[in-house]
């Protein structure tokens, strides 16, 4: 758990950007564009509180908000190319600080750490 809190915590601070907001994004990014109810249903928060996390990613150009084409009362979220690339860059970031420290450890310590990945991946989907 505190490898999770630590990869969240490797962000760029100058975007000024929570982990709400950044993981709203990776939702954009991983399942496409979300009606505002479904994304607040995917990130387990109440609608009210995705529209305060939707109103900060679209001040800053990073998410867009249109009209659902059929029912005029929904709104579509969709990721802009700068909110894309703020979320890549941010995860280039994470990914190359984990790499790093990988890199520091023992041959058989990596070795061990591999073998541990199905089992990881398991838990993390049960």
């Amino acid at each position: 758990m505190r490898l999770a809190r630590r990869l969240r915590q490797m962000r760029d601070e100058s975007l000024d950007l929570n982990s709400n907001q950044l993981s709203a994004m990776a939702v954009l990014l991983n399942s496409g564009d979300q009606l505002m109810g479904e994304l607040a249903a995917l990130e387990k928060v109440q609608p009210p509180s995705m529209t305060r996390i939707v109103n900060g990613l679209e001040d800053r150009g990073l998410v867009a908000r249109t009209a659902h084409p059929v029912d005029k009362r929904q709104c579509v979220v969709t990721l802009t190319d700068s909110g894309r690339q703020v979320l890549l860059a941010n995860r280039r970031r994470r990914d190359q600080w984990l790499a790093l420290r990988i890199a520091e450890l023992e041959p058989t310590e990596r070795d061990l750490l591999r073998k541990c990945i199905p089992i990881l991946d398991r838990v993390n989907n049960a």
